[in-house]
């Protein structure tokens, strides 16, 4: 999609144009006719959210009601799920050019639209044979962005376009090794970030027990990949600040192990990745636009398979920290991989914070569904107040899970440090954030459950079926918070 920006008067323009209408006291300048005024009248005294279409032949207006009354997070979430009627109304109609205006309308209302219909129009295509519709061409207002503000937009949506691809892509043609060549190449278009890929033989020198052990059912080898961007180096006031830290799950494929998932529930499992895509992205996205903060993403990266001499339950294995840990189930790898990588960031990096995201739990789901993430903190209270803000701005939203000391008691095992699992079948969320809590040890630590919110069998408002990039913009609005 090309974007441009462009001086435009709504009632002279003679092509296709959305226009974005949420204040009656600028209705002298609505590009409508007596009888269409009218109509929208009619409409906005039933409800003032909705999408109607003009004949304008051979072209179209597609006129978006909206209530800018309400909470401005509300309205612009509002306008984000209108894109999409304007979207399918411009596919039925053939239309791929199109203009962007609006009366009553802020800057952050016309962005978030935008925004909407960026998301709503990627769809993985790559395997497919037909073309599918999309936009070729989105004319904006200039009187909404600058170009700096608009190519910061876009740099941003390209690296949620490019999480959704490595989320979605198949084992098959994206495993461990290539994730981690991917994850180089881009890195090498930066000056400010540097890649560091560890081999099997590297992570079996630094004793990481839990991602060996996930990865011993697999022909593929592991990789344990830490970005770093420091965006603050050349600031000598800031120059030794401490990074946050951000652990992503990097599970390719989860089979479930010697505990095979039955097969219901091994269909998406490619997802099972979808933590170190989103914290790849949230650290490149940070990069691209040049954010002064201090950053370093770890990853860890394997498939989890019943083959060869697979890690089994009762299995103790000793973690990267020292920690023994007892296998209780193989279908709990997603913990063991992150723990490794926590305990790494602990020793390597003296963090400000680290904030994991995995694709975790379906316990998760069970909570709350699909409509935001589960997280927990330990000594980050202020932290995880911060993205709960920013993600009710964004609408990535968060709800906060206890970690209460008597969780605690659901990991203890007879035979290690740790179960790998809990005791019961309750709290299961809980336990799992509890269990990684520990190896974070004193430094201030958020877990990000996105269970329910990286993949999406079904379309949901914005989100095509697949991968949604969630979290990415949850975690870029917290960095910008911390510049």
């Amino acid at each position: 999609m090309i974007y441009t920006l462009q001086n435009i008067n709504s009632k002279e323009y003679d092509g296709s144009l959305v226009f974005l209408y949420g204040d009656e006291s600028a209705e002298r300048n609505l590009p409508l006719s007596k009888r269409e005024i009218d109509v929208v009248k009619t409409k906005r005294n039933e409800k003032k959210n909705f999408v109607v279409s003009f004949d304008r032949l051979p072209e179209k207006l597609y006129f978006v009601s909206f209530n800018s009354e309400s909470v401005a997070s509300e309205v612009q979430e509002e306008l984000r799920r209108q894109a999409v009627e304007v979207l399918k109304m411009m596919e039925k109609d053939g239309v791929k050019t199109v203009a962007l205006n609006g009366e009553g309308t802020l800057p952050e209302e016309m962005a978030a639209f935008v925004e909407g219909l960026t998301l709503a129009d990627y769809s993985f295509d790559r395997f497919r044979s037909d073309d599918r519709f999309h936009i070729e061409k989105l004319i904006i207002n200039s009187v909404f962005f600058s170009e700096e503000e608009l190519a910061a937009q876009q740099r941003l949506w390209n690296r949620i376009f490019w999480c959704r691809e490595w989320v979605n892509l198949p084992v098959a043609d994206l495993n461990a090794a290539r994730f981690a060549e991917e994850l180089q190449s881009v890195a090498e278009n930066f000056k400010d970030v540097k890649c560091t890929v560890m081999d099997r033989r590297k992570v079996e020198s630094l004793r990481m027990g839990g991602l060996l052990a996930v990865n011993k059912g697999s022909v593929d080898e592991p990789r344990f990949v830490v970005l770093e961007y420091n965006g603050i180096a050349r600031n000598k006031d800031k120059a030794t600040e401490r990074p946050i830290c951000l652990v992503g799950k990097g599970i390719m494929y989860d089979t479930g192990g010697l505990n095979i998932k039955p097969d219901d529930y091994m269909q998406e499992m490619k997802s099972d990745m979808a933590g170190a895509a989103t914290m790849a992205s949230v650290l490149f996205a940070a990069a691209d636009n040049a954010l002064p903060v201090h950053v370093v993403a770890l990853l860890p990266l394997t498939d989890n398979r019943p083959g060869f001499n697979a890690y089994a339950a009762d299995d103790i294995l000793t973690m990267y920290d020292g920690t023994t840990v007892e296998v209780v189930n193989t279908d709990a790898e997603g913990r063991l991989i992150l723990a490794d990588a926590i305990a790494y960031a602990v020793k390597n990096y003296n963090p400000r914070v680290i904030i994991d995201a995995a694709t975790l739990t379906g316990a998760a789901v069970r909570a709350i569904s699909t409509f935001g993430i589960a997280a927990m903190q330990q000594n980050a209270s202020s932290d995880l107040e911060m993205l709960k803000i920013v993600g009710n701005e964004v609408y990535e939203r968060l709800v906060e899970f206890p970690m209460w000391k008597e969780y605690d008691e659901l990991i203890k095992s007879d035979f290690a440090d740790l179960r790998n699992c809990g005791t019961t079948p309750q709290a299961g969320t809980i336990t799992a954030g509890k269990f990684l809590a520990h190896f974070a040890k004193e430094v201030p630590y958020v877990h990000l459950d996105i269970a329910g919110v990286a993949y999406f069998s079904k379309a949901q408002h914005y989100f095509r079926p697949g991968a949604s990039g969630y979290g990415v913009r949850l975690l870029y609005a917290y960095l910008q918070m911390q510049s």
